[in-house]
């Protein structure tokens, strides 16, 4: 009873600490709108579905609608069911104003998309609506260009990655607690991973050594070049050495690939659940010492495992480990790296919208200065002061009262952690990452040759994204079964030749032909 008063009675604080200390608009930064009502659709981040059930009960959602004016009733999907509800959405011919969704991977793309009559072409509104992202794409051209549609669009009001330091926050993290007990040294070599991971099986009993994600598609958590990276190719599109674009799984390493997974699932090294794994289990399996080994990031994965399981053992330890090579002295080929504009978190209008400009001032919002900081720290008094010039998160967000990890506490007051209609600081992430292992991370994962074999993000024109989708759903689907049947020992390896002929039946060459053409007008630009 005691502690639940505790509890209630900080809460109740919390509450207050809230509305005395949210920040209105200043006088030279008008609402953008008069109190009219948006319909907004979107998925709600996993950090604050873990604390909050709907947008409507987390806090920067309440501040963002104070600070604009505006007030918001949010549709939101099932969890990790975005694609799934956005198709039944669309179907139904009845569309909310705002829809926040990834509409790079709109089939025929956001050219169609725009055509079809689901969502306005922005360029005018902009010009007229939304001074503060016009400002900042005049000043920044490179990002200007990976925002539009091959037609010269523009589509979405994006989310930006303002610092090189921001476009690397994901690879492998390994227990090392268990190497130090086991007398490892941190993997960097495939035979060194095959080692450590059968010790901690053999040695420590471990159910599933290295688990990681298998949703919303199968080998998800690899699709950046982990592991498969090792053999010289990526799981899609990437670029060669002479600038040639590949696809990696009709390449020969791609075989290699799957061999190795054959092997390691076989012998046990693999979590057997593989192909449903989330990041709620995935969580559950890092945190209770079921799995010792993972592709994660250093935020959601590091930041948010270690405090829980020190709590039960001081010298839990989790570290960022080198993306694997084959032989020892090679440089990675393939890591985590995004561009500064991702597709993720996009929000666009619906094309008949009766409230699109009330729409693009409030979405212009988090581009200005006061937005900025909105976006990346929060509501100054509660999640943040001003040390100097310097936004500082205070302990609400970095040792939160009620045991929230920062990855929570933050999603709670901003969307600094995750995606949105704002450019990113990288303040953020200095603050975010407070462990030494976090900030090693950023180095270790950094350690690559990505930017060299990234397919920027080319913007094709309608025809070549309907015929590229079309082609694109058939052979994802057959190489994700494939691959998947191959690693569980259900379809030997030898039919991955088979997998390869599919492949090419279904069109792989012309979709490579429209990725280079793409790349042509890109590097034009």
């Amino acid at each position: 009873m005691i502690l639940i008063m505790l509890v209630v009675a900080l809460l109740l604080a919390a509450c207050k600490q809230t509305d005395d200390a949210a920040v209105s608009p200043s006088p030279t930064s008008q609402p953008a709108g008069d109190g009219s009502t948006l319909t907004y659709w979107a998925e709600l981040n996993g950090n604050a579905a873990s604390v909050k059930p709907s947008f409507q009960d987390v806090p920067f959602f309440q501040e963002w609608q104070k600070r604009t004016g505006v007030k918001l009733q949010f549709i939101q999907p099932p969890a990790n069911q975005a694609k799934q509800a956005i198709n039944v959405l669309l179907a139904s011919g009845e569309l909310p104003d705002v829809i926040e969704y990834e509409w790079a991977n709109f089939p025929g793309g956001p050219e169609k998309a725009i055509k079809d009559g689901y969502i306005l072409r922005l360029n005018d509104l902009i010009d007229q609506y939304a001074p503060n992202l016009k400002k900042y794409l005049a000043k920044h051209p490179e990002i200007d260009k990976q925002i539009k549609t091959a037609d010269g669009s523009y589509y979405v009001f994006p989310f930006i990655q303002g610092d090189v330091r921001l476009r690397t926050y994901q690879g492998p993290i390994v227990r090392q607690d268990w190497l130090d007990e086991l007398g490892l040294p941190l993997p960097r070599t495939i035979d060194q991973w095959h080692d450590m991971l059968v010790a901690f099986k053999e040695k420590k009993g471990i159910e599933a050594p290295m688990s990681f994600l298998g949703t919303p598609n199968p080998l998800f958590g690899i699709e950046n070049g982990g592991f498969v990276g090792a053999f010289g190719v990526k799981k899609g599109f990437y670029l060669d050495g002479e600038g040639k674009v590949k696809f990696g799984p009709i390449e020969a390493g791609y075989k290699q690939f799957l061999a190795l997974f054959r092997q390691w699932y076989a012998e046990g090294l693999l979590d057997k659940n593989m192909a449903t794994v989330d990041t709620k289990t995935l969580d559950a399996s890092m945190i209770t010492g079921r799995s010792g080994a993972t592709i994660w990031n250093a935020g959601a994965g590091i930041g948010t495992w270690t405090p829980i399981v020190r709590e039960l053992d001081e010298k839990a330890s989790f570290v960022p480990a080198p993306y694997p090579v084959l032989h020892d002295g090679e440089r990675p080929k393939f890591g985590q790296r995004v561009y500064s504009y991702m597709s993720s978190g996009g929000v666009a209008i619906y094309a008949k919208s009766d409230k699109a400009v009330e729409a693009v001032r409030m979405l212009d919002y988090g581009y200005g200065p006061e937005g900025h900081l909105l976006f990346n720290f929060g509501i100054e008094g509660v999640s943040y002061t001003m040390e100097g010039d310097k936004p500082t998160y205070t302990d609400l967000i970095l040792r939160n009262p009620d045991k929230l990890a920062p990855a929570q506490a933050l999603a709670m007051y901003s969307r600094a952690s995750y995606f949105g209609p704002f450019v990113q600081d990288v303040q953020y992430l200095e603050q975010y990452y407070m462990m030494k292992e976090q900030k090693d991370a950023m180095v270790v994962w950094s350690d690559t040759d990505a930017d060299k074999y990234m397919l920027p993000p080319v913007q094709k024109t309608e025809r070549e994204n309907a015929e590229l989708s079309a082609i694109m759903q058939d052979v994802t689907t057959l190489v994700d079964e494939m691959s998947l049947r191959i690693i569980l020992g259900t379809e030997p390896v030898e039919a991955y030749d088979d997998l390869v002929s599919q492949v090419k039946a279904l069109g792989i060459d012309r979709a490579i032909a429209i990725q280079e053409a793409a790349l042509k007008r890109y590097n034009s630009q």
